[in-house]
């Protein structure tokens, strides 16, 4: 069974240290912390701008940022640093001010962090996300606040807890008994953008059932073998992709829904990199796992990893 390339956690989560507020503040005293508002990060444009404690205070106390929130991501284990996004908006920033200087979207920043600046960014965007979209208690209504380092949201009236949701999703890389993939298109996407196949899992479903279910629904084709191959976080705004790879037995069956996907195509291997090569096929952007699932499968053949390589369609329009 082929799996994409496993990728460790970028830092210690030491959840055991969520419930000491001193330790929390002494590390916050020597972290590197990453502003967040609005599903955005603070950046040049190319690389993620931490700040240290002091710089976030002078910020706050020349009323520039409102106080915000901060979350506890964890601990570098080489340097032992501690990490820390801070959530905060502009001071006097109405709500519906979507300006964005000295920020950034995943989306603009993923083709250009390392693994382990992508890895924090997800953590931190996730957090926020979930957070700003939390700030009532489902059970009575009241106001929630932030604890435990941001793990959690406590009601302020009946004192219960509230805990971070994801959104469980399947992710298909189609194959037939030729080796050769199907990848389908959306008409929200631009001109030529091909991808894998998705979609959320059903109450009370497997899988393995969502897979073959969701493979049926946008293409047409019914799965005969599923593999696993990974997950990635996907916080847009706070899902889990859970990777699969599906065997089909009969390609002619291949048919776009017409509403999520409007069109499908099969490539083998020359047809991908003679379309990718003259600018006719856009591939997923990199920081997806569909791109990871795709650059497996175009360099691997008959079980042996090639060394092939793709380039093309790194940016997200």
């Amino acid at each position: 069974m082929s799996t994409l390339k496993p990728i460790s956690a970028p830092l210690d989560r030491a959840s055991e240290l969520r419930s000491d507020e001193a330790a929390l503040d002494r590390l916050w005293s020597a972290a590197k912390i990453i502003r967040v508002s609005d599903s955005k990060l603070a950046s040049d444009g190319k690389s993620l701008q931490f700040l240290n404690a002091a710089e976030v205070l002078k910020l706050i106390s020349a009323h520039i940022f409102t106080s915000g929130d901060k979350y506890f991501l964890g601990i570098d284990s080489a340097t032992q640093v501690a990490y820390f996004a801070w959530d905060c908006d502009e001071v006097g920033k109405s709500a519906g001010d979507k300006s964005s200087e000295g920020l950034a979207s995943l989306r603009e920043l993923g083709a250009t962090l390392d693994e382990f600046h992508l890895g924090i960014s997800m953590h931190a965007i996730a957090l926020s996300n979930w957070h700003r979209s939390h700030p009532h208690c489902s059970k009575c209504g009241a106001l929630t606040e932030s604890a435990l380092g941001g793990s959690v949201r406590v009601c302020v009236k009946d004192q219960s807890q509230h805990h971070p949701r994801t959104d469980s999703a399947v992710i298909v890389l189609v194959k037939d008994k030729e080796d050769r993939i199907l990848l389908g298109h959306q008409p929200i996407w631009p001109d030529g953008r091909f991808s894998t196949f998705a979609g959320f899992l059903e109450p009370g479903e497997t899988f393995e059932q969502c897979v073959s279910r969701e493979v049926f629904e946008e293409s047409g084709v019914s799965v005969s073998k599923i593999n696993y191959l990974g997950s990635q976080p996907w916080p847009f705004p706070a899902s889990i992709m859970i990777a699969f790879e599906a065997v089909i037995d009969d390609p002619s069956a291949a048919r776009p829904d017409g509403e999520e996907i409007v069109e499908v195509r099969w490539y083998s291997r020359a047809q991908l990199r003679t379309e990718m090569e003259d600018g006719s096929l856009l591939l997923p952007p990199i920081i997806s796992v569909a791109r990871k699932m795709i650059e497996r499968w175009f360099g691997a053949e008959h079980g042996e990893f090639t060394g092939q390589s793709l380039t093309g369609g790194e940016s997200w329009r």
